[in-house]
């Protein structure tokens, strides 16, 4: 148990997740939504998230996305496919509950890529991705999302809790938007996972609304 009164935290960011289609004018739109950000520094990571493409399709997607992050010194994260991950060089792998276990991923990409763990509205899930290994833990979904629907519905003290018992950064997840991530930031999340916030509408005026709510004058 730590004491988080000795490491004062951060100011909560944001953590994108990729639309599922990444092809096309994705690109454009993601380097818009990083220089965007430039001026607030609030992003600092993407999730690569692609469902039933083989790892050569994912892998061409993937490589442009890549490029820019790097450019933007954003962590890349791969969802779910440790091999694409390993494949990629990814700076990190976002695991669900069916996925491989941190410890597993951790053997095969090595100590220095960081591994997420989605945890549900789970208090012992998200104890046991720390015991094995995890770098962060993800909870949610704190609101009805059209990205990925799911009938884990955590309330915001979830992360109070977290942030009184363990130093690993938590993730919120699961319909957040400029209008109701307030109570999230203020419970503690050290990240916003967000998808359709972003990418459903015009990029860049979605990070200025996310900064405005996250970082109030």
């Amino acid at each position: 148990m730590a004491d988080t009164q000795e490491f004062p935290r951060t100011p909560c960011q944001l953590y994108l997740i990729s639309p599922l289609e990444t092809g096309g004018g994705f690109p454009a739109r993601l380097e818009k939504a990083l220089e965007a950000d430039r001026t607030f520094g609030l992003v600092t990571a993407f999730q690569f998230r692609v469902k039933g493409l083989d790892q050569h399709e994912a892998a061409r997607l993937a490589l442009p996305l890549q490029e820019i992050c790097a450019a933007h010194e954003v962590g890349f994260v791969v969802n779910d496919d440790v091999a694409l991950a390993r494949r990629l060089h990814a700076d990190g792998i976002h695991l669900g509950q069916q996925d491989a276990s941190p410890r597993d991923a951790r053997e095969e990409l090595g100590p220095d890529v960081q591994i997420g763990v989605t945890c549900h509205a789970s208090r012992h899930l998200a104890m046991e991705a720390g015991e094995q290994g995890a770098d962060y833990v993800a909870f949610g979904a704190f609101y009805p999302s059209s990205t990925k629907p799911s009938d884990h519905r955590p309330e915001p003290e979830i992360l109070d809790w977290w942030q009184g018992m363990f130093e690993l950064p938590c993730v919120a997840i699961g319909g957040i938007t400029p209008a109701n991530c307030a109570p999230l930031v203020k419970a503690g999340a050290d990240f916003l996972a967000v998808c359709g916030a972003i990418w459903n509408g015009d990029e860049a005026a979605a990070i200025r609304e996310f900064a405005r709510a996250m970082r109030p004058a």
